[in-house]
């Protein structure tokens, strides 16, 4: 999202007329804004009959701050006020900069995998220009392709001869693997590589949660290991090495960018490679401060080293806002507080909505949810409502054998055929 923002010159905030302002929303304003885009706020689903346009543009204006007074009013659902949000787009948003004769200078802000034609690169042209037979290098990961076709979405692919400062567009270079053409990175000409600046806003994937993949047959090591490189190919920010477990044999330590990364894996490898899996309990990087004052970080229990070699153990937190009926800031906020928030602010968007802002600890930001809810937040909403379940002792069967305690390196939170959970309500 941050890239597809930098990539643009202006932005359309869209909201529920009916619903108000989500979380959602207001991260991704904030991105918006650190992009110094023009917004034009607009209120969708005005047709519905509880619809709130004016309750809506306060509130807009109390939680984010933008001046609502001009803010559109349209449904999508009948058409109205499009014509008014093109010719808002057409008059208040500025111009493309750029300079078509200066050194090409882009910025990819997406790239997916094609299985004919490899990797598709979607970027902005900054500066300069591109066309086919192009030699083009990626300044940060230093790869060198020929380009082999530009073009347009329109909205499917069409074909251009040349793209110039300030358009948008795609290019294939038959390039095999999508962390050669990271997002962010920026594509110059191979001979003005020396000349050329990168722009700003490049980072890395940077893996933040940990969790061990085994194969519930030790005989599929070599089929998972084959599986997850073929996942990797589309997906840059996967990170694997081999680990061996006590319990389980022979797997993989897997990084991904969080828990709903992590879930997307987890089920494609298990579609489209038809894996049954194992995976262990998520967790998180600490940054250990020993007493000779080396700095190690790990990413599992069984790494950490025995206490009298280290003086501090930092965590990685995340700041949490959670948007809510004020009725329910009580039962929210004991629900932060368990999971060793700090609380932060209260602040009050309208008489009947509020903002709660915790620093919860990343390792488990979120209580993980009873039976037969499915999520974290399901779980904070039934709680906030009083549907409160009794919960018993879980055991784990593997291999014929019942665990009451675990082994600390095999913790898993996966249902699979070899694995049974046993519970009671």
């Amino acid at each position: 999202m941050s890239r597809s923002l930098a990539a643009c010159e202006g932005a359309l905030l869209v909201v529920d007329a009916s619903q108000g302002v989500e979380a959602q929303t207001i991260a991704n304003v904030y991105l918006a804004l650190e992009n110094n885009l023009e917004i034009i706020p607009i209120l969708n689903k005005i047709d519905l009959p509880t619809a709130l346009p004016d309750i809506v543009k306060q509130e807009i204006e109390n939680t984010i701050g933008l001046d609502c007074a001009q803010a559109i009013p349209c449904s999508a659902k009948l058409g109205l006020g499009v014509d008014n949000i093109l010719e808002s787009i057409v008059h208040a948003l500025p111009a493309p900069q750029g300079d078509p004769n200066a050194p090409l200078q882009a910025l990819i802000f997406d790239s997916f995998y094609d299985v004919y034609r490899g990797v598709i690169v979607m970027f902005r042209v900054v500066n300069g220009q591109v066309k086919r037979g192009d030699k083009i290098q990626f300044i940060n990961s230093g790869k060198e392709y020929e380009v082999l076709e530009v073009g347009i979405q329109n909205p499917k692919q069409h074909k251009v001869p040349i793209l110039r400062a300030g358009e948008v567009g795609y290019l294939h270079a038959n390039i095999k693997a999508v962390e050669d053409a990271r997002v962010g990175d920026t594509i110059t000409l191979a001979k003005d590589i020396e000349i050329v600046k990168p722009l700003p806003g490049y980072h890395p994937a940077k893996p933040m949660v940990f969790a061990g993949v085994y194969p519930t047959n030790s005989e599929e090591f070599e089929k998972l290991r084959d599986s997850i490189k073929k996942l990797k190919l589309n997906d840059s920010a996967l990170s694997f090495i081999p680990e061996t477990s006590s319990a389980m044999g022979f797997g993989f330590r897997c990084g991904f960018l969080g828990l709903l990364h992590m879930d997307i894996v987890r089920e494609r490898l298990e579609r489209e490679y038809n894996m049954d899996l194992i995976i262990t309990a998520p967790s998180v990087v600490y940054k250990i401060i020993k007493r000779d004052g080396d700095v190690e970080y790990v990413d599992a229990p069984s790494k950490l080293p025995e206490p009298q070699y280290y003086d501090e153990i930092q965590e990685p937190y995340v700041r949490l806002e959670i948007l809510s009926p004020s009725e329910y800031n009580g039962a929210l906020m004991k629900i932060a507080q368990t999971r060793r928030g700090e609380f932060v602010e209260l602040k009050y968007l309208t008489p009947t909505r509020a903002s709660l802002v915790y620093e919860v600890s990343y390792n488990t930001p979120l209580p993980p949810p009873p039976p037969p809810l499915t999520s974290p937040f399901f779980y904070i909403d039934a709680i906030s409502r009083g549907d409160h379940r009794s919960l018993r002792s879980v055991k784990v069967y593997h291999k014929g054998l019942c665990f009451d305690v675990l082994p600390r390196d095999w913790i898993s939170t996966e249902s699979s055929r070899s694995i049974r959970y046993s519970h009671q309500w």
